[in-house]
């Protein structure tokens, strides 16, 4: 009977519309997600799965197998919640060896009296991905900023016309080996990549607003391994970065400094914890049970958000630095909003703003896109796998603007051998066609040798005669 009312009830999502999962690694939890779309445009979640994340440092896999176990720990939840079969994901990608760039570039068309389409689009993003870059690194993401039609700059090129298309671009690259180990465990968990997606990108589409975009907004979420950023000004995302210290570098920090075990130090930062040791009474402390029957221990809570300012402080300073960057930072009329789960320390938005001087907001995934966020769901923490959702669809219905990275190499790859392929074959081909050719004049002079030496022979015996 619970077999039959389950078909049913996969049927049932099954009818209704594209399902869309997606699954986000990270250092200390791997969510896995499914959603669907709305006829509103809303988006549905129809599950959620979530499992310890016990091979992955800083958002790069460190062990294989682990980080397997891990991933279908957190798929067999979803699937089961969801009632839907997964077969393939969107994978979101973090971790310091990601670096992002600028650059410019045109395409040249035969004929202008055609209009700009989107092929021709499609032809200058995928040139981008052709930039060399340093041994090692794929291009993750061609993210067009402006296009420029016969030098009339920011326009919307589709339509027009023009002999030159040119394109500003924010192109965003990972490590290869880091990206590989990542579809690697993907795939040996029974999955098929639909597409690597920039975490902090993710992110962005599901906490920040268009007006937040339009201003100038630079998004922060601080996760358990990194802090990965995305600024926006005038709705074009101009900076992309991210910086190797997250939460679990906090907690490390209270248990080297309090000799206490780590699940303790978690406990302690998340329960008592807090970003301004000025906010904490002196005369407060945490008891903490003794290790192996050890007497327990009175920790001051002062000390203890002396220890975590320390180490944010250093984490705020990054930030800035990366804002500094940009040279916007004093157009960025949003100011800062923060996600993640690092967002949600006590006091960290006072002390942002304190040494940023920028407005801070704290961002939970916007309940306007997605229609059924359940109390668990509409936190910090699960901002990017909200966001892996969202971008998924937008990879779908514009599948040019964020391009997986190992399909598109592949192609150029392949492309590229198939050439040099062919290059052989060809010169091959012709060294056979001129054989051919000589062949067949020596066989056309040979015919024409011996009906002249016939026609000699005829003449001399009609003399004869």
């Amino acid at each position: 009977m619970e077999e039959t009312k389950k078909e049913t009830e996969e049927l049932k999502v099954e009818e209704q519309g594209q399902i869309v999962a997606a699954i986000d690694i990270g250092t200390t939890k791997i969510v896995a997600i499914v959603g669907e779309k709305n006829s509103d445009n809303t988006l549905r979640i129809l599950g959620m799965g979530k499992s310890k994340s016990l091979g992955v440092k800083r958002g790069v896999v460190q062990n294989i197998e682990k980080t397997i176990n891990s991933i279908e720990t957190a798929i067999n939840l979803a699937e089961n919640e969801a009632g839907v079969k997964i077969d393939e994901v969107f994978i979101g990608i973090a971790g310091q060896h990601v670096r992002s760039m600028k650059n410019r570039g045109y395409i040249i068309r035969e004929n202008d009296d055609n209009e700009i389409s989107k092929e021709d689009i499609n032809h200058l993003v995928s040139d981008m991905y052709k930039l060399p870059v340093n041994s090692g690194e794929e291009i993750l993401h061609v993210l067009p900023q402006s296009y420029i039609v016969d030098d009339e700059f920011d326009v919307e090129p589709i339509g027009m016309h023009g002999r030159k298309l040119e394109g500003n671009f924010h192109i965003v690259i990972a490590q290869t080996t880091s990206a590989k180990n990542i579809k690697k465990c993907i795939k040996k968990a029974g999955l098929k990549d639909k597409d690597l997606i920039l975490e902090p990108i993710a992110s962005s589409d599901a906490v920040l607003t268009e007006d937040e975009k339009e201003v100038g907004v630079v998004m922060v979420d601080i996760g358990g391994g990194t802090s990965d950023m995305a600024i926006y000004y005038d709705k074009k995302i101009v900076h992309t970065a991210v910086i190797p210290f997250g939460g679990d570098v906090i907690t490390k920090d209270i248990k080297k400094e309090l000799g206490i075990i780590e699940t303790d130090a978690e406990k302690l930062k998340v329960n008592h914890g807090s970003a301004l040791p000025e906010a904490v009474n002196p005369n407060s402390f945490i008891t903490i049970r003794g290790i192996s029957n050890r007497p327990d221990k009175e920790i001051s809570q002062k000390f203890v958000a002396e220890i975590i300012n320390a180490r944010m402080v250093e984490i705020i300073g990054a930030i800035e630095y990366q804002i500094e960057l940009t040279g916007l930072s004093t157009k960025l009329g949003a100011g800062i909003v923060l996600t993640g789960g690092g967002a949600l320390l006590n006091n960290l938005r006072q002390l942002m703003a304190f040494k940023t001087g920028m407005d801070i907001r704290i961002g939970t995934p916007n309940t306007l896109l997605v229609d059924n966020l359940n109390e668990e769901l509409n936190k910090t923490m699960y901002a990017t796998s909200i966001g892996l959702i969202i971008r998924g669809f937008n990879v779908l219905e514009n599948n040019m603007i964020i391009n997986n990275i190992w399909d598109k190499s592949d192609y150029i790859a392949e492309e590229k051998q198939e050439e040099e392929k062919q290059e052989p074959l060809s010169k091959k081909e012709e060294k056979k066609k001129k054989k051919e050719k000589k062949k067949e004049e020596n066989e056309v002079g040979f015919g024409t040798r011996l009906k002249d030496k016939l026609m000699d022979i005829l003449t001399d015996t009609d003399k004869d005669l």
